[in-house]
């Protein structure tokens, strides 16, 4: 399929049978799912669908997700190899969602699939009427007219045969003013007039237009090709007794263990079990750095184990991995239309037939107002019939916002249709999440002050002896500071907790408690010198533990969970796009307080998620909200907001109630998602400009009788070449540094 217009055809067709509802067409992944009342209805569906010049595949349930290195069909000039995607009650179901474990890279003929554009039915109609223009054009150098004319009648003849074709199934179906009604009108009409030379111009000008939109489609799929491409074509399995076996990545269950050797790609999504490494995570996310992992990490299907030998066990089924649901997002956002497609395509139902009558008034009017006789006002008639074609309205829009979805998932942004990208770019205010989002989400050690008399490293010893064996973070912070100070770590007896307070323990019969302020001025602890040192460091932010030992103040230990490396970078990017960052958070005012402060944004703490939604609703009435989070407590606002974005190391929730992920896991990528928005939004204000300003300087000059049919023509297919041209931009686009 080349563009939003076949996506129309196909879906006015089959929303006019009887017995079918929920139509949806996706141009990307070339798949047609709706919903059937009755069974023994795909037939009528195929042959409705075959009428218009589309061959269709039935797909029945849920389909593997492609091998890499498949390649889309190249589609000829009547659509001989499109498919269709049929979930009914003759199927079982409605089918699974589209996209589901499925990419439209399947094809019965490889061969057929592999060929190249020059090579497909589209380009050999073009090849033809080529030759036959041309070798008109040159004979009729030597010959007179009345021995080649006939050439370029049959030049034209060939072409309308399925131009006219497809035209007369169209207005069967329901789009009695499509754009091959406009092109086989005008050419008709030209050939009658004795036009036939500029009639087989304009036949093979807009065969040209329609392999250039083909083209282009196959390149703005190119980057979910990409991303299949990701998998590797094997994987090794490894067996009860140790050996290894080699099985596709689709055939691996949750729960297996696979065997990742050094240079090799991630068949899944999975956990490591053994093995340290480096990861090339930037195929998936974008990210140029490797990152160390390590037994307990989690890793992603696609990336590529840089050194070390992995045992990896598989977390998730091949058709919910990290490149299968990227895949799916991609698709099904190519789907979703933006608000400014949904006004053009609008626009452009009602700009065909105001053409045509447009053009019946240039015919009948100016013979009697003006004085032209009648072959001069059916010309330009005609004329005016070609530059009404609306094909480049048409496709300036989904054809920038297709290129503009690719590209931010080659950069690790994934958006989910058109409208979200669309309104990102339009922020007015971006909302953080602060745990996990602005920060590392776990707390570290910042902090560790030994009251006189005492060491640090006996501080952190006896209080990582006391925290042993407890899953509390603030524990797990405490024992990692141990652990990387190389600390032997005594152990402990009698360790008990007192719920809110502190941990308690004895240890070389020493009782050691390691617990809030509070718990040690109800131990009548004597904080002393300490106690400005301890106000200090709440006063920035910190958590801060008190150490006793048999009553007596050991040390503080200060705990907070830090920002991220980048998120300076990253707020600071985004106010310099003119966006105001805030931060709400359900953690403490101080807390709260002290993080953004360092970050240089507003803060609002101590927030419930109903109160993240209040705020969010304030946020909303000054204009255009994002907002940013990771934890199932966020998922909420996130779908309250105008646009809602997910950190990819956030959980399912999250990223389900989204409209965008940022997979890098970096906050400097919500500043490249509204800098993505606003080129591609821009590339869409340029394309409307070239459309509809080449029709206009051309209807100009049609009217004045400058110019004629071909020129007409060329209006469209060169605003249509421009148009797609100026969107394939889109797929370099870059983050701005």
């Amino acid at each position: 399929m080349d563009c939003a217009s076949c996506v129309a055809k196909v879906t006015k067709a089959v929303e006019r049978l009887p017995g079918v509802s929920a139509v949806e067409v996706n141009l990307m992944a070339e798949r047609l799912t709706l919903h059937l009342d009755a069974p023994g209805q795909p037939e009528a569906i195929e042959a409705q669908v075959a009428a218009l010049g589309y061959a269709t595949k039935r797909l029945d349930g849920a389909m593997p997700t492609p091998p890499a290195g498949a390649a889309p069909a190249a589609s000829d000039y009547d659509h001989e190899h499109e498919r269709a995607d049929h979930h009914g009650p003759a199927a079982g179901a409605a089918g699974p969602p589209a996209g589901h474990g499925h990419s439209h890279a399947d094809h019965e003929d490889p061969a057929d699939a592999a060929k190249p554009w020059w090579a497909t039915g589209k380009a050999k109609l073009v090849w033809l009427l080529g030759a036959l223009v041309l070798g008109a054009y040159a004979l009729s150098l030597v010959l007179p007219e009345r021995l080649t004319y006939p050439l370029f009648l049959a030049a034209t003849a060939v072409a309308l045969v399925p131009f006219g074709r497809r035209a007369i199934a169209l207005a069967r179906a329901g789009s009695p003013f499509s754009i091959e009604t406009l092109m086989v009108t005008a050419a008709i009409g030209a050939a009658v007039i004795g036009a036939a030379e500029e009639a087989a111009v304009v036949v093979l000008l807009f065969a040209v237009g329609e392999l250039l939109e083909n083209v282009a489609a196959g390149r703005a799929r190119e980057g979910i090709r990409a991303l299949a491409n990701l998998m590797p074509r094997v994987a090794l399995r490894l067996r009860p007794d140790g050996t290894t076996e080699q099985v596709a990545p689709e055939r691996l269950a949750v729960g297996d263990l696979v065997l990742v050797r050094p240079g090799d790609r991630v068949p899944c999504d999975g956990v490591i079990e053994e093995g340290n490494t480096a990861l090339d995570e930037s195929p998936v996310t974008g990210e140029s750095v490797p990152v160390a992992r390590g037994p307990g990490d989690a890793v992603m299907a696609g990336a590529i184990n840089a050194d070390g030998a992995l045992r990896v066990r598989v977390t998730r089924a091949a058709a919910d991995n990290t490149i299968a649901r990227i895949i799916r997002m991609v698709e099904e956002a190519t789907a979703s239309r933006a608000p400014t497609q949904r006004f053009i395509e609008r626009f452009s139902a009602w700009w065909t037939p105001g053409a045509m009558i447009v053009a019946l008034i240039v015919i009948l009017v100016p013979p009697f107002a003006l004085g032209w006789d009648w072959w001069t006002s059916i010309y330009r008639g005609l004329a005016v019939l070609l530059i009404a074609c609306p094909c480049a309205l048409v496709i300036s829009v989904p054809a920038a916002m297709a290129s503009g979805l690719s590209a931010g998932a080659r950069r690790g942004l994934l958006v989910k249709g058109g409208a979200a990208l669309e309104a990102i770019g339009a922020a007015r205010t971006v909302a953080f999440d602060k745990t996990g989002t602005l920060t590392e989400g776990s707390p570290k050690v910042t902090d560790v002050i030994a009251a006189e008399g005492r060491g640090v490293e006996q501080t952190i010893a006896l209080a990582a002896a006391v925290e042993q064996g407890s899953s509390h973070p603030l524990a797990k912070a405490v024992l990692a500071e141990a652990a990387s100070r190389a600390i032997a770590v005594p152990a402990a007896t009698a360790q008990s907790a007192i719920p809110g307070r502190a941990m308690t323990g004895t240890v070389d019969g020493v009782a050691v408690s390691v617990g809030s302020p509070r718990h040690a001025r109800e131990a009548n602890a004597a904080l002393g010198a300490l106690e400005a040192v301890l106000d200090r460091l709440e006063g920035e932010g910190k958590t801060v533990a008190v150490v006793l030992a048999d009553g007596a103040v050991a040390g503080l230990v200060a705990l907070r969970d830090e920002p991220r490396p980048d998120a300076v970078a990253g707020v600071a990017a985004i106010t310099a796009l003119g966006v105001r960052p805030v931060m709400l958070t359900g953690d403490n005012r101080r807390t709260g307080e002290a993080i953004a402060i360092s970050l240089g944004l507003d803060a609002k703490a101590e927030l419930l998620p109903d109160d993240k939604l209040r705020e969010i609703g304030k946020l909303r009435e000054r204009g255009t909200v994002v907002m940013v989070g990771d934890g199932i407590n966020d998922a909420p606002a996130l779908a309250a907001a105008n646009v809602g974005v997910a950190m990819g190391s956030g959980t399912d929730v999250a990223l389900e109630a989204a409209d965008a992920t940022v997979l890098k896991d970096r906050v400097t990528g919500v500043a490249e998602l509204i800098g993505l928005s606003r080129a591609t939004m821009a590339n869409v204000r340029q394309n409307v400009a070239v459309a509809v300003g080449l029709k206009g300087v051309f209807l100009v000059t049609t009217l004045a009788g400058i110019t004629g049919l071909w020129p007409a023509i060329l209006a469209d297919t060169g605003a249509t070449v421009l148009v797609t041209l100026n969107a394939l931009r889109l797929l370099a686009w870059r983050p701005a540094r």
